[in-house]
């Protein structure tokens, strides 16, 4: 199978490490760290971005920022990475696992609003894959509550809502650029925000509680080093160019294989609600139904000749060792999230960067296998 390597890198991205090998300053205070915040948030529909050396960090940033802490609660998916999460359990307060849509793997804006309580200060939606979640009704819950908002948006860089970017929904967008993002420096994060108080903070915390123009030894709020350093913004300069071409073959390569698959009735692909405008695709999730084969099997045939085709995840985040403690989270029900675990399955996104005449021969590969000629 004729399917791109990630990440992919070139001439370009030679040329800017060279110009910060070249320069004095390689740490966070380079000239191109600023001017990839600054681009970056405005592709993404945001007032400011503030840069991190990862997505991991820049959600505890917010979690902090916004005040919460122990005996607070804060709702999760019951299916993400494990930093949803644990960035809640990190500022000291409570995550709270909530239910996704039954074929979107987002949130369920029902089994959140279920799920509020007194405690509740924040709601963390994912937007699983790149496909945004239904900030409508996400949004109007927030406001309803009086609850904040901070979208992990690790997947979603460039997926849009109603027109609208992801990121710049909520209080706070956290965006990760590690090594399988499509957009990628190895480590790295952002976050973005329209407020321009909330920036300011931001940049404080993450850079030792500094303030913008004054001495660098005065410090003014508790903060840390989080920041972002020039190799990490000189590689992500180059990448972000390259960036709108990918989506675009990206969706048209995800359209391809849904329309190739379409008769087949033992795939059902990830929903996506008539609002979402632009969709990242860093994965391309999708469940079996009444399959003659198993999930597991579907998928190892599948990497077997070459396509990365990867089981989801094994258990909801609230199976982790780390939260089987007392009083470590709050699990609200999640049947299908536990339902997933057994049936899902995801593709990762440079398939959808092949050429279609390699995504036909990864359609007609999945077909056979479903009817168990492969």
């Amino acid at each position: 199978m004729d399917i791109p390597a990630w990440p992919q890198a070139g001439e370009r991205e030679l040329e800017l490490l060279r110009a910060v090998l070249e320069s004095p300053q390689w740490g966070g205070f380079h000239p191109f760290v600023r001017e990839f915040e600054e681009s970056f948030a405005k592709y993404q529909h945001a007032a400011y971005g503030v840069g991190a050396f990862n997505g991991t960090v820049t959600l505890e940033a917010a979690l902090s920022l916004l005040g919460v802490t122990l005996g607070d609660e804060v709702i999760v998916p019951a299916i993400s990475f494990i930093s949803t999460a644990t960035a809640v359990s990190r500022v000291g307060a409570t995550p709270v696992f909530v239910d996704l849509e039954p074929w979107t793997f987002n949130l369920d804006p029902q089994c959140v609003e279920e799920a509020i309580t007194t405690r509740t200060r924040a709601i963390i939606p994912v937007h699983f894959g790149g496909t945004p979640c239904p900030m409508d009704a996400l949004s109007g819950l927030a406001a309803r509550y009086g609850v904040a908002l901070i979208e992990d948006a690790a997947h979603a860089q460039g997926s849009e809502y109603r027109g609208r970017r992801m990121g710049s929904f909520g209080e706070y967008g956290s965006f990760s650029f590690q090594n399988g993002k499509v957009l990628s420096s190895g480590e790295g994060g952002m976050l973005v925000t329209n407020s321009e108080k909330r920036a300011i903070e931001a940049t404080a915390f993450i850079n030792q509680g500094r303030k913008t123009g004054e001495s660098f030894y005065k410090h003014f709020t508790l903060g840390t080093n989080f920041r972002m350093t020039a190799f990490q913004a000189a590689v992500l300069i180059a990448q972000f160019e390259a960036l709108p071409d990918q989506i675009a073959r990206r969706m048209k390569g995800a359209a391809l294989l849904k329309s190739l698959l379409s008769d087949v009735e033992e795939v059902v692909w990830q929903e996506q609600a008539p609002e979402v405008t632009q969709n990242s695709f860093y994965l391309l999730p999708g469940r079996l139904r009444n399959a003659r084969v198993s999930r597991d099997e579907f998928c190892s045939k599948l990497a077997a000749s070459g396509v990365p085709c990867t089981p989801f995840y094994p258990f909801p985040l609230y199976r982790n060792p780390l939260y089987q403690q007392e009083e470590s989270c709050r699990i609200t029900p999640c049947p299908i999230a536990e339902a997933c675990i057994e049936d899902a399955f995801w593709l990762s996104h440079r398939v959808l960067l092949a050429e279609p005449e390699t995504i036909e021969q990864i359609a007609g590969l999945a077909r056979a296998i479903l009817r168990k000629d492969a």
